[in-house]
């Protein structure tokens, strides 16, 4: 089962798998006869390093989740623009990078360094997705009335006020997400048509030559999302920047002709190295795991332009020289 990928040590993994055949019989029998109810949700939070409000739903209901994932993404995945990269297969943070780059240069090339980007993002958007708006935008593909009954049960089994929220935890928020800011891209892409437009989750890019379109743009879009969504673009989050700056999209900082890591994102990483570094000195780890562990936090150092940090990870953590 899909919903168990890395869990399969999980103590309420292990307990469902107890009696698999059963509860898969249960589960499929309350479905049948629509008497399937969602279960309360498990709370805690994470750092990422961003502290996030974590809601887990029971085994379940995630086998449910699962099963309606898998059906959305076969309905929507044509749907979606191509310049959307959260939660697709064969999309992600480094292939958004590398299309906001390849924008970037496009630009900067025909209009001989004269550049602009916008880069925005949604007011607690997953606390904000209006469940009556999202369930109509689901409707309009959904013909099925059992499996709209069973989104529904879904979408209305979470909220944070009244009738809006989609717990971060479900695999379900995750399409759903990309269903409601869909409404959104096609606005851009379609009405507004703007061809250097980007999306990663609710945080989006415009690059363009003219300032002063781009600005009429973000207003035009600050209207759509209010009357349409139900979403507000916090002032304080409207990013407006000259290209040649630098745009800090998905933990890089994107450059017409380099892409750099963001200084946070360094800082923390030379941080839990050091820390790795100091373990395999007390002989806490071996040295073929802290190979492996040094690996996996440079991993992402392919995907920009890092040889003065790989030469300094190399110096102080491999040969042990004081850089």
């Amino acid at each position: 089962m899909k919903f168990k990928i890395g869990k399969d040590k999980k103590s309420e993994v292990i307990r469902f798998e107890r009696y698999l055949e059963d509860n898969l019989f249960s589960l499929y029998h309350d479905l049948k006869s629509q008497t399937y109810r969602h279960g309360e949700y498990h709370y805690f939070t994470v750092s990422d390093p961003k502290k996030r409000d974590i809601h887990k739903a029971a085994v379940r209901d995630r086998i449910v989740h699962q099963a309606l994932y898998d059906y959305l993404v076969e309905i929507y995945e044509s749907i979606f623009i191509d310049e959307s990269y959260s939660s697709r297969l064969g999309k992600g943070t480094h292939r958004a990078v590398l299309c906001l780059k390849n924008f970037a240069q496009d630009i900067f090339k025909e209009n001989k360094g004269e550049c602009f980007a916008l880069k925005c993002d949604i007011k607690k958007f997953f606390a904000n997705i209006d469940h009556n708006i999202l369930l109509n935008i689901l409707k309009r593909k959904i013909k099925d009335k059992d499996v709209v009954w069973l989104i529904e049960i879904v979408v209305k089994s979470f909220k944070v006020n009244r009738h809006r929220g989609v717990p971060l935890g479900n695999i379900t928020s995750q399409i759903f997400a990309n269903v409601y800011l869909n409404e959104l891209d096609y606005f851009v892409k379609k009405e507004l048509k703007l061809k250097h437009y980007l999306r990663y989750n609710d945080d989006f890019v415009i690059l363009s030559e003219k300032q002063d379109e781009l600005w009429k743009n973000i207003g035009q879009i600050k209207e759509f999302l209010g009357n349409n969504l139900f979403l507000e673009m916090p002032e304080g989050k409207i990013i407006f920047r000259k290209l040649r700056w630098g745009i800090d999209f998905c933990g890089y900082i994107v450059l017409p002709n380099a892409v750099l890591l963001r200084q946070k994102t360094k800082k923390r990483m030379l941080k839990k190295i050091a820390a790795t570094a100091e373990k395999y000195a007390k002989g806490e780890i071996a040295f073929s795991d802290y190979g492996r562990i040094l690996d996996s936090y440079t991993g992402l150092l392919k995907y920009c332009d890092s040889y003065n940090l790989k030469n300094t990870i190399k110096n102080r953590f491999v040969y042990g020289k004081i850089v």
